[in-house]
């Protein structure tokens, strides 16, 4: 693996963690995306949309610097199956109290074990899928 594959998702990574941190620093929240998203659309408080809004922003900066490209459309599923797991995401992340970067970023950096267990399950469920799903299907 070249540096040309690693630098960015390094750099990804440290900018997603910078930006927790400044988020816990400055306005003492998690920065869950579930509950950031929740919180917007139940008492639309300015920061959260303000924290969207930076999310997709920073995505087409990224993309506009030529820093990232847009996935291929190819191969995606019909919308109704997109809609599908849509829904389970988000029963799934108000089953487990957050989502991925709340648990995962967040949660594991401050060491709750809440956190790293639920992040164990996400990594394991994502490593088997991805195994059955181009190994065995």
């Amino acid at each position: 693996m070249s540096a040309s594959q690693w630098l960015p998702a390094l750099g990804g990574g440290m900018l997603v963690g910078l930006s927790a941190l400044l988020l816990m620093l400055f306005n003492g929240r998690v920065a869950g995306i579930s509950g950031i998203l929740a919180g917007a659309l139940q008492r639309g408080d300015a920061w959260r949309w303000l924290f969207l809004l930076g999310l997709g922003l920073g995505s087409l900066l990224a993309f506009g610097l030529g820093w990232a490209s847009l996935p291929t459309l190819a191969g995606l599923p019909a919308w109704p199956w997109v809609v599908l797991a849509g829904l389970l995401v988000g029963i799934g992340t108000r089953l487990g109290n957050g989502c991925t970067s709340g648990h995962g970023i967040c949660g594991v950096g401050c060491l709750s074990r809440r956190s790293i267990v639920a992040t164990f399950v996400f990594m394991t469920t994502a490593v088997l899928t991805v195994f059955v799903s181009r190994h065995l299907l």
